[in-house]
């Protein structure tokens, strides 16, 4: 059985840091795309960053240059570092597996989701 299971989130002023983990089990890494997704209140679950099909990393543009995804598969751990954080960046996170493969790290992609970690940014 899957299972990813998020922390790390809470509450930080605007310009602060947060580091995302997501410990996974039921799957290796390396045989999954896997990434982080968000969802602010009243808009969609969007792609923050993935571990594509490919073997690339998918950044969308909002959060180029400020976070950075990184894996630990001894851990079998997902991280997301976010670093000069803005309050548009408040959201629910959640991380994700995809079965069928993702090369642009799209939601419809992913079949496995955790339950999410609550991040706010206070400006």
């Amino acid at each position: 059985e899957v299972q990813l299971v998020e922390s790390g989130g809470g509450l930080v002023q605007a310009g602060g840091s947060l580091r995302l983990s997501c410990a996974a089990s039921g799957f290796t890494f390396d045989d999954y795309a896997i990434g982080w997704f968000r969802q602010a209140p009243g808009k969609e679950r969007e792609g923050v960053s993935c571990f594509t099909t490919d073997g690339s990393t998918y950044y969308a543009d909002s959060v180029k240059g400020r976070f950075t995804i990184s894996s630990d598969k001894v851990k079998n751990t997902l991280y997301l570092q976010m670093n000069s954080l803005k309050p548009e960046d408040t959201a629910v996170y959640y991380c994700a597996v995809s079965y069928s493969g993702s090369y642009y790290c799209k939601k419809t992609d992913f079949g496995s989701w955790g339950q999410g970690t609550q991040v706010t940014v206070s400006s």
